[in-house]
């Protein structure tokens, strides 16, 4: 039987990502419209075990799209790996009379919202915030735009310097386990070559070193190659000491973008893309779905069983590999 809900808690868990807080507007907005009582739970599950949970008004959601971040904070948890850590979070639920969870988060969030869904029966649905883009069953997840967009204005301005003194260099941007910003950046920055781990063998170093020589030959001034941070060789520093002692004519540099892509305004995509969801995921409590993920797929909305989300592996587009190695040549 379905079960009636009144009040919706919402919580930000893992890796913050920009337009976490267009998503956290858009549930708030929504719950109100539908008279439902709305609580944001403070620092993901770590919060939900400490009981600092509290009630969010309309009000506190007025100037928040535009924000980076998570007004809601994150953390990662293991007190919630545990039983007795689950116990503790569902009694501080019981306290407020939560109905049901909206979690916003990566493959961790998911994991630990499945298990407790199913272990105290209270519905749950998920949004996808994580700047990997590396959930399956959904074409975008939050924060993946921006954090491309800022990649791309780095990439861009570390071209200036690498065109006036004529200098190979080593980008590094985040993805440990997914390469598709590195992959995403690549193409918008028109960058010389990329190394994604989904995609490296063995050889994936010597391929570069020949597609490097390659434009030298063609008197390329300068190269700009994106590593994911997770890249099979280990990162942009080690594959910058494997290749400069091939190019005398390069001066070989490394730049580290880090944790930058993880902040900033959100774009106008993430920031749709974020209330759509946010807004999708309220609807799809009040009719009853739960241990799904909401995602968007050719521009739908589409709910994925949490199973699906965290277990089977997105690839990057082979189409957009290719475009990208013939691109760069």
């Amino acid at each position: 039987m379905q079960k009636v809900i009144h009040r919706i808690a919402v919580l930000t868990s893992g890796g913050d990502a920009p337009g976490m807080n267009a998503a956290i507007r858009a549930i708030v907005r929504h719950a109100t419209f539908h008279d439902l009582h709305i609580f944001g739970i403070y620092r993901g599950y770590e919060g939900m075990i400490e009981g600092d949970i509290h009630r969010l008004e309309t009000t506190e959601v007025s100037n928040i799209i535009h924000r980076g971040g998570t007004i809601l904070k994150t953390a990662r948890s293991k007190a919630f790996m545990t039983p007795e850590g689950r116990k503790q979070a569902y009694e501080s639920l019981q306290a407020h009379d939560i109905d049901a969870i909206i979690a916003i988060g990566g493959n961790g969030t998911f994991t630990g919202a499945s298990v407790f869904e199913k272990e105290y029966d209270i519905p749950i649905v998920g949004i996808p915030g994580t700047i990997d883009n590396d959930l399956y069953g959904t074409d975008l997840t939050i924060g993946f735009d921006t954090a491309v967009n800022t990649a791309i204005e780095a990439v861009d301005k570390i071209r200036d310097t690498a065109d006036s003194h004529n200098r190979l260099f080593f980008i590094e941007v985040m993805g440990r386990h997914s390469g598709f910003i590195a992959l995403n950046t690549a193409i918008g920055s028109g960058a010389s070559s990329v190394l994604i781990p989904e995609t490296e063998s063995d050889s994936a170093v010597e391929s570069l070193i020949s597609i490097l020589k390659k434009g030298a030959k063609r008197k390329r001034l300068f190269s700009l190659v994106i590593v994911a941070e997770g890249d099979k060789a280990g990162g942009a520093i080690a594959v910058a000491d494997a290749v400069k002692e091939q190019f005398d004519s390069y001066e070989v540099k490394v730049s580290i973008i880090g944790h930058l892509q993880r902040g900033g305004s959100p774009t106008a995509v993430d920031r749709i893309l974020a209330s759509r969801l946010g807004f999708s995921a309220v609807e799809s409590l009040l009719a009853g779905k739960s241990g799904v993920m909401i995602g968007i797929r050719n521009r739908k909305i589409v709910h994925v069983p949490f199973k699906d989300a965290i277990t089977r592996d997105k690839a990057p587009d082979e189409e957009l590999i290719r475009m990208a190695q013939i691109l760069a040549l």
